[in-house]
Protein backbone atom coordinates (compact mmCIF):
# COMPACT_ATOMS: atom_id res chain seq x y z
CA UNK A 1 0.00 0.00 0.00
CA UNK A 2 1.26 3.57 -0.69
CA UNK A 3 1.02 5.14 2.51
CA UNK A 4 2.45 8.24 3.97
CA UNK A 5 2.41 9.93 7.51
CA UNK A 6 2.51 13.62 7.66
CA UNK A 7 1.96 16.22 11.01
CA UNK A 8 -1.50 18.10 10.50
CA UNK A 9 -0.95 21.21 9.56
CA UNK A 10 -3.31 24.25 9.00
CA UNK A 11 -2.95 23.17 5.61
CA UNK A 12 -3.86 19.45 6.20
CA UNK A 13 -6.75 20.75 8.45
CA UNK A 14 -9.22 19.86 5.67
CA UNK A 15 -7.86 16.38 5.63
CA UNK A 16 -8.34 15.94 9.36
CA UNK A 17 -11.88 16.81 9.40
CA UNK A 18 -12.59 14.01 6.46
CA UNK A 19 -10.64 11.31 8.87
CA UNK A 20 -12.87 12.56 11.24
CA UNK A 21 -16.11 12.66 9.29
CA UNK A 22 -19.26 14.42 11.26
CA UNK A 23 -20.52 11.33 12.73
CA UNK A 24 -18.78 8.71 16.04
CA UNK A 25 -16.37 9.74 18.57
CA UNK A 26 -13.72 11.40 16.93
CA UNK A 27 -16.39 14.02 15.49
CA UNK A 28 -18.05 14.08 19.39
CA UNK A 29 -14.23 14.57 20.63
CA UNK A 30 -12.22 16.34 18.19
CA UNK A 31 -8.93 14.95 20.19
CA UNK A 32 -10.02 17.22 23.37
CA UNK A 33 -10.78 14.45 25.94
CA UNK A 34 -7.19 13.82 26.67
CA UNK A 35 -6.14 17.91 26.64
CA UNK A 36 -9.25 19.11 29.20
CA UNK A 37 -9.82 18.26 32.70
CA UNK A 38 -13.07 15.81 32.20
CA UNK A 39 -15.97 18.32 33.96
CA UNK A 40 -14.50 21.12 31.52
CA UNK A 41 -14.66 18.66 27.97
CA UNK A 42 -17.96 17.00 29.19
CA UNK A 43 -19.25 21.08 29.48
CA UNK A 44 -17.70 21.89 26.08
CA UNK A 45 -20.26 21.59 23.26
CA UNK A 46 -18.82 19.13 20.33
CA UNK A 47 -18.51 22.76 17.85
CA UNK A 48 -16.60 24.64 20.34
CA UNK A 49 -13.99 21.19 20.57
CA UNK A 50 -13.48 21.28 17.00
CA UNK A 51 -12.75 24.86 17.15
CA UNK A 52 -10.25 24.43 19.40
CA UNK A 53 -8.55 21.93 17.78
CA UNK A 54 -8.50 23.73 14.99
CA UNK A 55 -7.00 26.68 17.30
CA UNK A 56 -3.85 24.11 18.19
CA UNK A 57 -3.39 23.21 14.47
CA UNK A 58 -3.34 26.65 13.33
CA UNK A 59 -1.04 28.13 16.08
CA UNK A 60 1.55 25.50 14.40
CA UNK A 61 1.58 23.20 16.88
CA UNK A 62 1.16 19.61 15.34
CA UNK A 63 -0.60 17.78 17.82
CA UNK A 64 -1.19 14.67 15.60
CA UNK A 65 -0.45 12.94 12.85
CA UNK A 66 -2.16 11.69 9.66
CA UNK A 67 -2.27 8.83 7.34
CA UNK A 68 -2.45 8.90 3.87
CA UNK A 69 -3.34 5.89 1.67
CA UNK A 70 -2.86 6.36 -1.94
CA UNK A 71 -3.41 10.24 -1.52
CA UNK A 72 -6.59 9.49 0.46
CA UNK A 73 -6.75 10.56 4.24
CA UNK A 74 -7.17 7.35 5.83
CA UNK A 75 -6.12 7.65 9.81
CA UNK A 76 -4.64 9.62 12.46
CA UNK A 77 -2.91 9.59 15.55
CA UNK A 78 -2.33 12.09 18.35
CA UNK A 79 1.12 12.54 19.71
CA UNK A 80 2.53 15.34 21.72
CA UNK A 81 4.70 16.08 24.71
CA UNK A 82 2.81 14.69 27.94
CA UNK A 83 2.35 17.77 29.18
CA UNK A 84 -0.06 19.01 26.81
CA UNK A 85 -2.51 15.80 28.25
CA UNK A 86 -1.67 16.59 31.92
CA UNK A 87 -4.76 18.09 32.49
CA UNK A 88 -6.64 14.30 32.24
CA UNK A 89 -3.82 12.48 33.06
CA UNK A 90 -3.04 13.60 36.25
CA UNK A 91 -6.89 13.31 37.70
CA UNK A 92 -6.87 9.41 36.82
CA UNK A 93 -5.37 6.56 38.69
CA UNK A 94 -4.87 4.59 35.46
CA UNK A 95 -3.50 7.16 33.43
CA UNK A 96 -1.48 8.81 35.81
CA UNK A 97 2.10 10.09 34.98
CA UNK A 98 5.03 7.75 35.44
CA UNK A 99 8.39 9.38 35.85
CA UNK A 100 10.62 10.98 33.32
CA UNK A 101 11.53 13.64 31.32
CA UNK A 102 11.29 14.63 27.76
CA UNK A 103 7.76 12.04 27.02
CA UNK A 104 5.45 12.36 24.52
CA UNK A 105 2.40 10.04 24.94
CA UNK A 106 0.68 8.42 21.93
CA UNK A 107 -3.31 8.33 22.96
CA UNK A 108 -5.64 8.17 20.20
CA UNK A 109 -6.05 6.51 16.99
CA UNK A 110 -8.50 6.89 14.59
CA UNK A 111 -8.94 4.76 11.38
CA UNK A 112 -11.64 5.07 8.59
CA UNK A 113 -13.60 2.01 8.17
CA UNK A 114 -12.90 1.25 4.96
CA UNK A 115 -8.72 1.49 5.65
CA UNK A 116 -9.07 -0.69 9.08
CA UNK A 117 -7.24 -4.12 9.17
CA UNK A 118 -4.19 -2.67 6.84
CA UNK A 119 -1.69 -2.21 9.06
CA UNK A 120 -2.77 2.04 9.53
CA UNK A 121 -2.19 2.23 13.17
CA UNK A 122 1.02 0.53 13.41
CA UNK A 123 2.10 2.57 10.41
CA UNK A 124 0.68 6.08 12.57
CA UNK A 125 2.70 4.40 15.86
CA UNK A 126 5.78 4.35 14.18
CA UNK A 127 5.23 8.01 12.78
CA UNK A 128 4.80 8.99 16.06
CA UNK A 129 8.22 7.83 17.42
CA UNK A 130 9.88 9.11 14.37
CA UNK A 131 7.82 12.38 14.72
CA UNK A 132 8.70 12.48 18.82
CA UNK A 133 12.38 11.10 18.23
CA UNK A 134 12.65 14.42 15.85
CA UNK A 135 11.11 16.51 18.15
CA UNK A 136 13.54 15.92 20.84
CA UNK A 137 11.68 13.41 22.75
CA UNK A 138 13.42 10.96 25.35
CA UNK A 139 10.84 8.72 25.76
CA UNK A 140 7.51 8.18 23.79
CA UNK A 141 4.14 5.98 25.75
CA UNK A 142 1.05 4.90 25.11
CA UNK A 143 -2.12 3.28 27.46
CA UNK A 144 -3.29 0.63 25.02
CA UNK A 145 -5.71 -2.00 25.70
CA UNK A 146 -4.65 -5.45 26.57
CA UNK A 147 -5.30 -8.07 23.70
CA UNK A 148 -3.90 -10.52 25.25
CA UNK A 149 -6.25 -10.70 27.96
CA UNK A 150 -9.74 -10.53 25.60
CA UNK A 151 -10.42 -9.72 22.02
CA UNK A 152 -10.80 -5.88 22.18
CA UNK A 153 -14.18 -4.36 20.38
CA UNK A 154 -12.79 -1.56 17.43
CA UNK A 155 -14.48 1.27 19.99
CA UNK A 156 -12.15 0.22 22.20
CA UNK A 157 -9.37 0.33 20.59
CA UNK A 158 -8.92 4.27 20.19
CA UNK A 159 -5.84 4.16 22.24
CA UNK A 160 -3.82 0.89 20.80
CA UNK A 161 -3.66 -2.25 21.38
CA UNK A 162 -0.69 -3.92 23.77
CA UNK A 163 0.24 -6.19 21.01
CA UNK A 164 0.69 -3.45 18.63
CA UNK A 165 2.78 -1.46 20.88
CA UNK A 166 4.96 -4.22 21.44
CA UNK A 167 5.67 -5.26 17.97
CA UNK A 168 6.88 -1.26 17.66
CA UNK A 169 9.36 -1.72 20.11
CA UNK A 170 7.67 -0.65 23.59
CA UNK A 171 7.77 -2.40 26.48
CA UNK A 172 5.40 -2.48 29.42
CA UNK A 173 6.85 -0.68 32.29
CA UNK A 174 3.97 -0.52 34.77
CA UNK A 175 -0.02 -1.83 35.25
CA UNK A 176 -2.70 -0.42 37.14
CA UNK A 177 -5.61 -2.61 37.24
CA UNK A 178 -5.75 -4.26 33.49
CA UNK A 179 -4.65 -1.47 31.77
CA UNK A 180 -0.74 -1.48 30.29
CA UNK A 181 2.19 1.61 30.40
CA UNK A 182 3.88 1.23 27.05
CA UNK A 183 7.39 2.88 26.40
CA UNK A 184 9.55 3.60 24.33
CA UNK A 185 13.27 4.60 25.53
CA UNK A 186 14.53 6.73 22.05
Amino acid sequence: MDLTIEPVTAGRWDDLVEVFGDRGEAAACWCLYFRMPRAEWSGTPRSERRTELQRIVTAGREPSLLAYAHGTPAGWVSVAPREEFLPHLERTRVLRPAPGEGVWSVLCFVVRPRFRRQGIASALLEGAVEHARSRGARIVEGHPMDDALRKIMTMEAYVGTASMFARAGFTEVERRGKRPLYRLVL
